[in-house]
């Protein structure tokens, strides 16, 4: 009987100190845990101010340059070519009292026309508000559709010979399939309230009413688009019937035309027209880049071998 006591004794406090062991441990986990988060937190924080003091100086601390903006691509709501991002590089740039003049670097082939139109007037906004600092855009390899629509809003514009530039027309596209619907013996059902709801149904024969409706929506955009131009560009413009129709000229043509003032590139602008040769590209920074470029600044020289690979800005 004893010996059993003991057992059941010695079996309780195994299961105690098992407890005990695992209640700790998990203890030990939490609060690991805890002062990692606290550590991470407190690396971004200190990230974050740094960020922002760094961002300062990249604007205020590299004395008088000449602000370049880069369109790159389709002009759209979202990304980089946003009114929302152009608005706030624009803004920066005018706002800079390093900056001698903005160069608007277009090498787009157009999008939306809302996008467009809010980048156009911000730019006419700006340069009244401050009338000493010159907005020159410069074409890359296309300078069409909306990427023209917000390169008329600038002083002047200029581009290389070869560069594809006008296009002030708009469009709207779609595609039918009544005929492969027949041939597959698909039913169409739809249901709408308002006889136009289903406007350009792809499903369904297109038919006079809708392409008016279309039409007169186009019709509203081309003009604010060739509004916009005639107000940009002035009696720069010749008297050509060709350049509110949609079609695409080369720069040479577009000189002619009086679509561009000449022929020059960013670097040539930045010398001849804004008169310094320091030049910056504004972009938006990516804050996940830039913070692990920041960490790994932090971090390297602890394992510092002679080489160092960097990441981020």
């Amino acid at each position: 009987m004893p010996d059993n006591k003991d057992d059941i004794f010695n079996r309780e406090l195994v299961q105690q100190l098992a407890s005990s062991s695992l209640r700790e441990q998990r203890a030990r986990r939490r609060w690991s845990v805890f002062f990692k988060f606290l550590f991470f937190t407190y690396l971004i924080t200190v990230t974050v101010f740094y960020y922002q003091a760094d961002s300062s100086r990249d604007r205020h601390d590299d004395g008088k340059h000449a602000a370049i903006i880069a369109i790159n691509g389709t002009i759209t709501a979202e990304g980089d070519n946003s009114s929302d991002n152009i608005n706030s590089l624009l803004r920066n740039a005018f706002n800079n009292e390093h900056a001698e003049g903005i160069i608007l670097a277009i090498n787009s082939p157009g999008g939306s026309a809302v996008e467009s139109n809010r980048i156009y007037n911000e730019i006419r906004r700006l340069r009244k508000k401050h009338p000493e600092k010159p907005l020159i855009a410069v074409a890359g390899d296309f300078c069409a559709s909306g990427g023209y629509f917000i390169a008329a809003a600038a002083d002047n514009i200029y581009a290389d010979p070869a560069s594809i530039i006008g296009s002030i027309g708009v469009i709207f596209s779609g595609f039918g399939f009544v005929g492969a619907m027949e041939k597959l013996g698909v039913e169409r059902r739809v249901v709408t309230a308002g006889s136009n709801k289903n406007l350009l149904d792809p499903f369904l024969p297109q038919n006079a009413d809708d392409e008016k409706i279309i039409d007169t929506l186009l019709q509203d955009v081309h003009a604010l688009f060739k509004n916009a131009v005639i107000e940009g560009r002035g009696e720069r413009l010749a008297n050509d019937s060709r350049l509110f129709d949609g079609t695409l000229f080369s720069g040479q043509s577009s000189v002619e035309l009086g679509l561009i003032d000449g022929f020059n590139d960013t670097g040539g602008v930045a010398r001849d027209i804004i008169g310094v040769d320091n030049i910056i590209y504004y972009q938006q920074r990516d804050w996940v880049s830039h913070f692990i470029g920041k960490f790994n600044k932090i971090i390297a020289p602890t394992y510092s071998s002679g080489v160092r690979a960097s990441v981020g800005h």
